[in-house]
């Protein structure tokens, strides 16, 4: 019979193994002995000797300097504002239409439209400078192109006092949408305290018509500036043009046609989620029976 020469090897080698053990014969291997050596032990350190330090990094230094922009560089900025410009779209502000600079991202573009209130028919272009640090800096500036009659804007460069609501901007949790929605909430809720426009701030706690008398007049002073080209020369600076039919009237049609048809997609997907969700509920209660 012929046998694997692997297996007649193994069965072999154990069979040879088995017979020694019986006969008490098995050799054993010595390991060889060890060399014992002595302690080691570490020379000493010789006189007048100075220790050896790591030069400091300049990414730690740079980092302290100039925070996450230094740190991260200019991707992690950019992702940065990407990221703030796309929560701005998704909290849809109503009453507020902003963009991003054609020449820097730390500059946006925007204007407020008031509806109702003291600024009724308000239309108030700004301008948002972002910290080249963001968002590990401050809070961001909001500037008006024209200032406002207004207790929390200065009268002269026109600035929001932004820092009253953001006094310390925390990453991650504050963010520029934010700051846009500050902007349209204090000219329906008035603040006084510590005003940067003080004639603003007695006006409106001690005569309340004189008050609405000025802001009026500052009403009609933005709005006579809305044709103005920008102070910023930037192809997408916010620009207003006079109403012409040949030109808007086609793009006004454009524009109710899509909200027809965008409302229409949502209502079918409201009606077939609706659907969806009652077939759930029946299979639900089917298995429950």
């Amino acid at each position: 019979m012929n046998l694997n020469p692997f297996w007649s090897m193994s069965a072999n080698t154990s069979r040879k193994r088995a017979d020694e053990e019986q006969s008490g014969h098995t050799d054993q291997r010595a390991s060889p002995a060890r060399t014992h050596f002595g302690k080691k032990v570490l020379p000493p350190i010789p006189k007048n000797a100075t220790p050896i330090t790591k030069p400091p990094s300049m990414v730690s230094a740079a980092h302290s300097a100039n925070g996450t922009h230094a740190s991260y560089g200019p991707f992690y900025l950019e992702y940065s504002l990407l990221a703030e410009f796309t929560l701005v779209i998704k909290q849809k502000l109503p009453g507020i239409y902003v963009q991003p600079s054609y020449k820097s991202a730390l500059m946006w573009f925007g204007v407020i439209f008031i509806r109702h209130g003291l600024y009724q028919d308000g239309v108030f272009k700004f301008t948002v400078y972002i910290p080249d640090n963001y968002p590990d800096g401050e809070c961001p500036k909001l500037v008006f192109d024209i200032p406002v009659f207004h207790p929390l804007v200065d009268p002269v460069s026109g600035e929001l006092d932004v820092r009253r609501a953001f006094t310390k901007w925390r990453r991650n949790h504050n963010h520029i949408w934010q700051v846009l929605m500050y902007a349209r909430t204090v000219f329906y809720k008035i603040n006084t305290t510590e005003p940067l426009n003080p004639e603003a701030a007695v006006l409106y706690e001690k005569d309340v018509q004189l008050f609405k008398s000025k802001v009026v007049d500052s009403v009609k002073l933005c709005n006579s500036h809305l044709f103005d080209q920008p102070k910023i020369d930037d192809p997408y600076a916010i620009s207003f043009s006079p109403w012409n039919p040949a030109v808007h009237e086609e793009a006004k049609e454009r524009m109710f046609t899509y909200k027809v048809s965008y409302m229409n997609i949502l209502k079918s997907t409201e009606l077939y989620s609706v659907k969806v969700w009652i077939r759930y509920l029946h299979v639900i209660c089917s298995a429950a029976v």
